[in-house]
């Protein structure tokens, strides 16, 4: 049985009716940017695009001009004729529910497009020859298309704004200056106002240098600070290690020891306090490598459907995703993947940090510490970040055996920052268990936060 598709066609006949008797409705349905498409029956397409067509061109919109416009346009028969225009002034509404008959409308036509993308989904997934990954990554977009209001912003007076800002001062003032995510590292979120929605962030280093250990460390107290799930998307490092370094950094336990399960019974304890504390955490980790940026995409919506918000999004690292194939290079496919990163933290309304590995021209140079230029194999990496910002231990190149120690102090500094400043943050550093805190004023280490 074949079932009739969404639609309120007598509240077109009456919304049309209305405009007749009353052209300020059309005003009306043009404020709820009501399109022709949108109605059900075709006669009514075309009569709503006649009534827009007078209205653009300054004629009035009654019924002797839209029959005059529907006939010089040969439509005037498709459209129902004289006698059917004539019926919809007898089923006509007030004006003041015109609004809630362009809702009703609406709604019907989005319930017909969503089952139209359903019917293209079903089609298209039984005679492709896609791979699964871009089958269903297309599949989801599609749906969100049709889900997305399409609905754009009034203007606001010079007062509602100036209000806006006043209770925007508030909020900060109460929140310490601090209106984005909060990592918990005070001279970070002082630097960065917090972590931004939509933003990208690029953590890069050298190898050994901590970046790792120190995206764990934020996704940690992002998660103890922020309301949304924290997704960790680690493509190198299996996600058990992964859980062993956030364990060391909350028991403060040696790494090691986790490794080789020579714990003592004080030790035993702190492990299970901090996996007790972990696992009440809306941390989550996908350890699947050489993972697709759609498939990234795909369980980042799962996630935050599940979830209801994200607060974080790190990958770690940005060069293991595997391109499309559709790239001509390597560089191409590395700006390509850096670009959907951009457009992740958007859609997800989230921070995302991404781990980049630099190039070895660090090493070559006198000073180590890297710059922008190091950014390894594309420069794109450093257009479409908001926030670029690198670790360096200077310890690591000192090979003076007298001057290692496993607690240092480390520099996080930001290179690039869209919306802010940029300088230099000094960490603390603890190897044996990859601790990061904050370097107290008066320089003692304290842990962040």
């Amino acid at each position: 049985m074949i079932k009739e598709l969404p639609n309120a066609s007598r509240l077109e006949q009456a919304l049309l009716g209305a405009v007749l008797i009353d052209p300020n409705v059309l005003t009306k349905c043009r404020d709820e940017d009501l399109q022709a498409s949108e109605f059900f029956v075709p006669a009514h397409q075309q009569i709503y695009s006649a009534m827009s067509e007078l209205s653009a061109s300054g004629k009035p919109v009654d019924l002797e001009n839209v029959v005059l416009y529907l006939t010089e346009n040969d439509e005037l028969e498709s459209s129902g004729g004289i006698d059917y225009l004539s019926e919809l002034l007898d089923s006509a509404v007030s004006g003041v529910t015109a609004p809630h008959y362009v809702e009703t409308i609406q709604g019907k036509s989005q319930l017909r497009r969503l089952m139209e993308t359903a019917e293209q989904i079903s089609e298209e997934a039984a005679g492709s020859s896609l791979e699964l990954d871009a089958i269903l990554d297309g599949a989801e977009r599609a749906i969100m298309d049709v889900t997305r209001r399409r609905k754009g912003s009034d203007f606001k007076t010079s007062g509602e704004i100036f209000e806006e800002i006043k209770r925007e001062i508030a909020m900060l003032r109460e929140q310490k200056g601090v209106s984005g995510i909060r990592t918990g590292y005070t001279d970070l979120d002082t630097m960065t106002n917090g972590l931004h929605r939509g933003d990208l962030i690029i953590l890069a280093a050298r190898p050994a240098m901590g970046k790792s250990a120190f995206a764990l460390n934020v996704a940690n107290q992002v998660s103890k600070r922020n309301p949304g799930a924290v997704a960790i998307f680690s493509l190198e490092m299996p996600a058990a290690s992964m859980m062993k370094r956030l364990i060391a950094a909350e028991s403060k336990i040696d790494g090691g020891k986790l490794t080789s399960g020579k714990l003592d019974d004080e030790e035993m304890n702190g492990l299970n306090d901090a996996g007790r504390d972990l696992s009440n955490r809306p941390i989550f980790i996908d350890d699947t490598s050489m993972i697709k940026v759609s498939q990234i995409f795909s369980k980042c919506r799962k996630l935050r459907s599940q979830m209801g918000e994200l607060s974080l999004i790190v990958i770690d690292y940005l060069q293991l995703i595997s391109g499309s194939g559709r790239s001509d290079s390597r560089q191409q496919e590395v700006s390509e993947i850096s670009r959907n990163l951009k457009i992740l933290a958007k859609e997800m309304d989230c921070p995302v940090i991404a781990l980049s590995q630099l190039s070895r021209k660090v090493e070559e140079r006198t000073n180590h510490e890297p710059q922008l230029s190091d950014l390894r194999e594309s420069g794109s990496i450093e257009q479409d970040a908001d926030i670029v910002m690198f670790i360096y231990r200077e310890q690591y190149y000192n090979n003076d055996p007298d001057q290692q120690s496993e607690t240092e102090v480390v520099d996080l500094s930001l290179k690039k920052h869209r919306n802010g400043e940029t300088g230099k943050i000094q960490l603390v550093f603890e190897k044996s268990c990859s601790l990061f805190s904050s370097l107290a004023h008066e320089g003692v280490p304290g842990y962040a936060g």
